[in-house]
């Protein structure tokens, strides 16, 4: 469980924004949504004991 790990891409996101030299415009709403979808799968994890399809299904899309 990638989320659990604090591996995921919600984790990396916040760790990008925390390292960053500067605040770029909407790094407190990226952070919110961040924390809200980890919130969220935290509770599902609980339900299902999985991760939620929109983290467990996720793929980096191949660059053209």
């Amino acid at each position: 469980m990638v989320v659990l790990n604090e591996m995921s891409r919600y984790h990396l996101a916040l760790e990008a924004l925390r390292r960053a030299p500067r605040r770029p415009a909407g790094a407190s709403a990226l952070e919110e949504r961040c924390h809200a979808m980890l919130t969220r799968h935290h509770a599902y994890v609980c339900e299902h004991l999985e991760d939620m399809p929109e983290v467990r299904d996720w793929s980096l899309a191949k660059a053209e």
